[in-house]
């Protein structure tokens, strides 16, 4: 059926009009056709955003895991599944097939199985980029248990708190893990994480950096001896649609993290046809995404929608800039890859470095470039275009969120016509919409204002981990029946959709409301600067008052601060208007980043406002020490 590859403009219209004329018939003729059910369901979608409650294809069971892996043996078992690309470049890459997939999936298993882990069970899994971290996402899958994969980065104290909040049984680890030129200790992180956390019984310890060790006797077990006597046999678990498959934590913008909950069915349904169109994926592509399995682009984009299309999906344990910064160009011409899906933070870093990382590889097999994490500026945009893709890549600047559990905007390659700082479209199903502060619907092109979900699409979370009235009203109270993103964006004359950043992240100055984006965008012009991010704080005559963090891309010694502050204000004045100059200019090392490669703007928003009595738990931040040098260092 032609619905589940869309390949020309006027395809993509007739589809998307079908889908959201007649979601239901849509959705189940995509279901019917390209997976494999125990059996069918009753009903395709009951729904109600008021309470808020979502099912899909209620009343269907399945194992994902067979739509991942097992349906794929007749005609793809010697194909490569997983193509682990390690650290340390002179080590081998590992082709694991879709049959030793298969195996290794059935043997953690049946490990699993003898730990005591049953159906339902919280398993927290905190492992580096090694292919141990894919296969027991899906060893959970295949027996029922609940996965909580947690970033291998954060500190015992993040990884404690997301422990204890799901109530996790069982933990798996790995006695440490390589990061560049460095080694982590990530069993002293979970022992020390495990002190204040009764519940866990049991912990399995993969080896890959053959470190020394405490184990403690009892609780404490090395993975590879059970692996090797386990069968390589395991009955996939009968699951229904709604059944939980995992648990992801989002850290909220205050407070505790939120564990976003996602069922079975209707996120493989989704992940895996967002995949096949948002990469325009063909049989013997290498697919690669950067991410960290730890973040939902890792879950959807790495395992669960390439797997469920029988793809070859490349896991990267390193980082972009070892041994050097040409690191993720090698690895594109070594393996070929068709599809590379990155975040705009690396595409920033790498740029910074220069182009001369970039030209002495051959990246000719690359067919699609993908940005994810926040919105891509125009300067990193072009870079990109123009030194990887060469003019001929398509980038998809996707925007979706852990909550969607897939991409909800984004051009699809070869189809779209992509615009700089664009996610372009609404993805096949999705009926966003662009609400004004009062609540009403801004119909029209041409609009600005908070971007809502009017209608439930296959992969959405279903609640927050224990806590259905905080999913209530962080997602469905601001605005009646419909999903609040928490994001503002911009529908221009031709319906492509811009997101503006956070809402939190508009800054209302003089009455004028101003999304911080556009501000950065026209402040990352400046050649000087590699980056930069604008918070508000209070002043007396405006309200608020733009404050600017900006990161050159030299330290900087030697230049005048106070011309290029100058210049800056007066690029935002061409720009954007006199109304959005910044009232402070402060020049940092680095900006505070998550994981994912997003900017904490709360951490900057409290040092402008001189309010640094609580700024939360820094540790799990990708660069904690900035912080106090951005304090010292405050205007």
């Amino acid at each position: 059926m032609s619905n589940y590859h869309i390949k020309h403009l006027e395809e993509y219209y007739q589809v998307y009009r079908k889908s959201v004329r007649n979601p239901e018939i849509f959705w189940e003729e995509i279901a019917e056709e390209h997976f494999l059910w125990r059996k069918k369901w009753d009903t395709v979608l009951e729904w109600d955003f008021a309470t808020p409650e979502v099912k899909w294809f209620q009343g269907a069971q399945l194992n994902i895991t067979e739509n991942c892996i097992d349906r794929h043996l007749a005609t793809r078992g010697d194909k490569t599944a997983i193509l682990f690309e390690p650290n340390n470049p002179d080590d081998d890459a590992e082709h694991i097939t879709y049959n030793q997939l298969y195996r290794r999936v059935n043997q953690f298993a049946n490990v699993l199985k003898e730990q005591g882990v049953k159906k339902g069970d919280r398993v927290c899994i905190y492992v580096p980029m090694i292919p141990e971290l894919a296969i027991a996402t899906l060893a959970c899958a295949r027996i029922g248990a609940i996965h909580s994969v947690v970033f291998a980065g954060f500190s015992a104290t993040a990884l404690a708190t997301r422990i204890n909040d799901s109530d996790c049984k069982i933990v798996i680890t790995s006695d440490g893990s390589y990061r560049g030129a460095k080694t982590i200790d990530l069993k002293g992180i979970v022992d020390e994480a495990l002190e204040s956390c009764d519940g866990v019984e049991s912990v399995l310890v993969a080896k890959r950096i053959n470190s020394d060790i405490t184990m403690k006797e009892g609780r404490d077990k090395w993975l590879q001896p059970l692996l090797d006597e386990a069968s390589n046999q395991c009955k996939a678990e009968v699951m229904n649609a709604e059944d939980p498959l995992f648990i992801l934590y989002t850290s909220g913008s205050t407070g505790k993290p939120k564990g976003m909950v996602h069922t079975t069915a209707g996120y493989m349904v989704y992940t895996a046809y967002t995949f096949k169109n948002a990469f325009q994926y063909r049989e013997n592509d290498v697919y690669w995404c950067t991410a960290d399995i730890g973040w939902i682009t890792g879950h959807s984009y790495i395992v669960y929608g390439p797997l469920c299309n029988g793809a070859t999906t490349v896991m990267f344990e390193g980082v972009p800039s070892y041994p050097d910064y040409s690191r993720f160009w090698d690895i594109v011409e070594k393996h070929k890859v068709s599809q590379f899906y990155t975040a705009p933070t690396a595409i920033r870093a790498l740029a910074k470095q220069g182009v001369e990382f970039v030209e002495k590889h051959d990246l000719s097999s690359l067919k699609v470039l993908g940005s994810v994490g926040e919105p891509i500026n125009e300067e990193a945009w072009h870079w990109y275009n123009d030194n990887i893709g060469k003019g001929k890549s398509p980038i998809i600047d996707s925007w979706w969120q852990t909550e969607t559990g897939g991409i909800m905007i984004t051009p699809i390659p070869y189809v779209t016509p992509t615009k700089p700082t664009y996610a372009t479209l609404p993805f096949i199903g999705i009926q966003p919409c662009i609400m004004d502060e009062d609540g009403q619907e801004l119909k029209g092109n041409q609009v600005e204002g908070r971007l809502c979900i009017k209608f439930p699409w296959p992969s959405i979370a279903r609640t927050i981990w224990g806590n259905h009235q905080r999913y209530k009203d962080t997602y469905f109270s601001t605005y009646e029946n419909k999903y609040f993103t928490g994001d503002g964006a911009l529908r221009d004359e031709v319906g492509y959709y811009r997101i503006t950043g956070r809402v939190d992240d508009v800054i209302i100055v003089s009455g004028h409301n101003l999304g911080t984006a556009p501000i950065e965008d026209a402040i990352n012009e400046h050649p000087a600067v590699a980056e930069s991010a604008i918070v508000g704080f209070p002043h007396d005559i405006k309200g608020s008052a733009l404050y600017g963090y900006v990161t050159l891309k030299d330290s900087g010694e030697g230049r005048n601060h106070d011309n290029l502050r100058i210049e800056i204000n007066q690029l935002i004045s061409d720009r954007i208007g006199p109304i959005a100059k910044l009232n402070k200019i402060q020049f940092t090392e680095g900006l505070p980043k998550t994981r994912s490669g997003k900017i904490m703007r709360r951490i900057l928003r409290k040092i402008a406002e001189k309010d640094t009595s609580n700024l939360g738990d820094i540790s799990t931040l990708l660069n904690p020490e900035c912080v106090q040098d951005i304090m010292d260092n405050a205007l």
